[in-house]
């Protein structure tokens, strides 16, 4: 109930707005106290001064908020944005030069940090099963890049930092800033499209490069979480150095480039080789170097001096004819130990001859073709007689045959009777009356019946 002064009861009390307003103002702060709410933000705004007006809204109410910046708020590392979902804790007030109820707001936290997690850890269990983190494909950086390309805000502190130590480490290298925004809605995809263009040739040669980003909250570096960001350092034909936030903040890109950087500014320290490092390194070189040279140029000189002392330096002409000399005895030792060698050859040829003559092959071949045709002639006479053999043994069965056979015991009488089916009767029993016979004679057959 809002406090009205007491009036007569006839007579109405009319307030005024600002009487209605400050009421209501009381009333609102008087009984609701400090609260937590959770909504989107929507129509933004930054004022110069650092108060920020935003609105949360749900899908059916909205409320206008207020954050009035005060030095120190926890919220100073967070950056609100359009779409994002927060619980903010404030106080419930009026703002009475417009009538209309606000939340003074002293504290943000993001709502959605168990959503962003899970979906982190979902995509981080998809690229890895796939193998886009695999330790296998991951390429070693080039030892001394002669250009780094670098995607980030060319307005970051990150970038600065990375072009004094790139500077400062190896000036010789030429950097290459691809600017792109590395923070809000779309970042992602533009962070991929500028790896793109330093492989798509739209850039000069890079050697390799370099995605960075100085720190932030979840949020702030939710971008770098992105799949197609992901996809995009893994499929790049230059090796990726992804340099996002603190040393303990961890990215999809982290994970799928070719080497993760704890910082920017370790990413610096990590692709470009110390100057002073490598003058050091070139100053021992060309030490070992020298006393390579001089150790070897000593040798030499030993050996020049061993030279000039020994004999066939100092007296070529008499070293030379001795070694005429030997040259002449060799070839003599030569020459003759040739005759001796080939008189040796001569005496064992005239040896083979010899042998040769004793067991002439013409000779051998003619008495081998003799006793062929004397063994050629008595296999012919031996078969000749054994044939005469077996064709008398023929003849004589022959003549049996004839003696003896069917034909001549018919001349001299006899019969065969056979019944119908030809078998040849042996008794007079087994011809059943009925049956009819067939009787072979000498001159013909003779067709019967059993009566």
């Amino acid at each position: 109930m809002l406090p009205l002064p007491a009036t007569d009861p006839g007579t109405p009390h009319v307030l005024s707005v600002t009487e209605l307003t400050r009421s209501m103002r009381e009333l609102i702060e008087g009984t609701m106290g400090e609260l937590w709410v959770e909504g989107e933000v929507s129509n933004y705004r930054k004022q110069a001064s650092g108060h920020q007006y935003f609105t949360l809204k749900d899908d059916r109410c909205q409320l206008p908020c207020v954050l009035f910046f005060r030095p120190g708020l926890r919220h100073a590392s967070m950056t609100l944005a359009e779409g994002m979902l927060v619980h903010v804790r404030g106080m419930m007030t009026v703002y009475e030069a417009r009538g209309q109820y606000q939340l003074n707001v002293n504290l943000i936290q993001a709502a959605g940090a168990g959503l962003l997690a899970a979906k982190f850890e979902a995509l981080k269990r998809k690229l890895s099963a796939e193998g886009l983190f695999d330790a296998e494909r991951k390429r070693p950086l080039p030892r001394f890049p002669k250009a780094i390309g670098i995607v980030t805000s060319p307005t970051g502190a990150a970038i600065a930092d990375m072009l004094n130590i790139l500077h400062r480490r190896a000036p010789w290298i030429e950097i290459i800033i691809n600017p792109v925004r590395v923070q809000g809605l779309g970042a992602a995809a533009e962070i991929a499209a500028a790896v793109e263009e330093f492989n798509g040739g739209g850039l000069p040669p890079v050697d390799l490069i370099v995605v960075a980003r100085g720190g932030g909250s979840t949020e702030d570096l939710w971008e770098f979480n992105e799949e197609t960001l992901a996809r995009t350092i893994a499929d790049s034909a230059i090796p990726v150095v992804s340099a996002v936030g603190h040393e303990i903040d961890f990215t999809i890109s982290d994970f799928v480039a070719d080497l993760r950087a704890p910082t920017p500014s370790a990413a610096a320290e990590l692709v470009a080789p110390d100057s002073a490092t490598l003058l050091r390194r070139f100053e021992q070189l060309g030490a070992a170097i020298e006393r390579t040279v001089r150790e070897r140029v000593r040798g030499h000189q030993a050996q020049l001096s061993s030279i000039l002392r020994s004999a066939l330096f100092r007296e070529p002409t008499s070293r030379l004819q001795a070694l005429a000399q030997q040259l002449d005895d060799t070839t003599e030792r030569l020459a003759r130990g040739a005759s001796e060698r080939l008189a040796r050859a001569r005496q064992r040829l005239e040896a083979v001859r010899g042998r040769l003559r004793e067991h002439r092959p013409d000779q051998l071949l003619r008495i081998r073709r003799q006793e062929v045709a004397g063994l050629g002639a008595r296999l012919e006479h031996g078969f000749a007689q054994r044939m005469g053999v077996l064709r008398g043994r023929l003849e004589h069965a022959g003549n049996l045959l004839r003696v003896l056979g069917p034909d001549s015991t018919l001349n001299r009488g006899y019969s065969i009777t056979r019944a119908e089916d030809g078998t040849i009767l042996r008794s007079v029993a087994e011809a059943l009356p009925g049956a009819h016979l067939r009787t072979r004679l000498a001159d013909g057959e003779l067709r019967s019946r059993v009566e």
